[in-house]
């Protein structure tokens, strides 16, 4: 976005306060993308602050071809998957707090959709790293098989195959466990 540039070219001309546009635009996305990985909110913030001053030692690097977001979201991914890698991340169960239901009338569909997100929540957190990571950005993210592809540096047909393989094991498992998900049991 020609918004991002304006940023990115205020920030390397020495505007170091410019850059707080840019975090603010991204970090609550950010945040809830890297959250859903670790599934520990303290892992999520520490990755999330580490991961902009990557992006900003970064930010020369930065070309213009493509957009900022995908290019900041390589730069971030990359870096939450070395630390997975260095410090070996083991998952631990915390609650995320939800929304607040606007309708406190139906107190059934409430804990239905709690419980919903809840299962939603342990099938994607036992999927592998990678398959996990695909699974956000293309349903959390909505971002496009080319834009995963170019994040993930990873062919377009391998973004595919992992995201169906990714979808059969939560279908497998609802199946197995039973659960909320039957769309998921139906092979869509």
């Amino acid at each position: 976005m020609e918004e991002d540039w304006k940023w990115i070219q205020e920030v390397l001309s020495g505007n170091k306060q410019a850059y707080a546009h840019i975090i603010n635009k991204y970090k609550n996305q950010l945040y809830a993308t890297i959250l859903r990985m670790t599934r520990n909110p303290q892992n999520a913030q520490d990755l999330v602050q580490e991961a902009f001053i990557k992006v900003y030692q970064q930010l020369g690097k930065y070309d213009h071809n493509g957009s900022f977001s995908n290019w900041m979201y390589r730069v971030a991914i990359n870096h939450c998957m070395d630390e997975f890698r260095k410090k070996s991340y083991k998952m631990k169960p915390v609650e995320i707090k939800e929304e607040k239901v606007i309708n406190p009338n139906h107190p059934e569909v409430i804990f239905l959709k709690k419980e919903k997100n809840r299962q939603l929540e342990r099938l994607i957190a036992s999927l592998p790293e990678d398959e996990r990571m695909i699974i956000l950005l293309r349903y959390v993210n909505e971002l496009s098989y080319s834009e995963i592809s170019e994040l993930s540096e990873l062919p377009v047909s391998s973004v595919r195959n992992k995201l169906h393989r990714a979808k059969k094991k939560m279908r497998d498992s609802v199946k197995r466990e039973g659960g909320y998900f039957h769309e998921l049991s139906n092979d869509r």
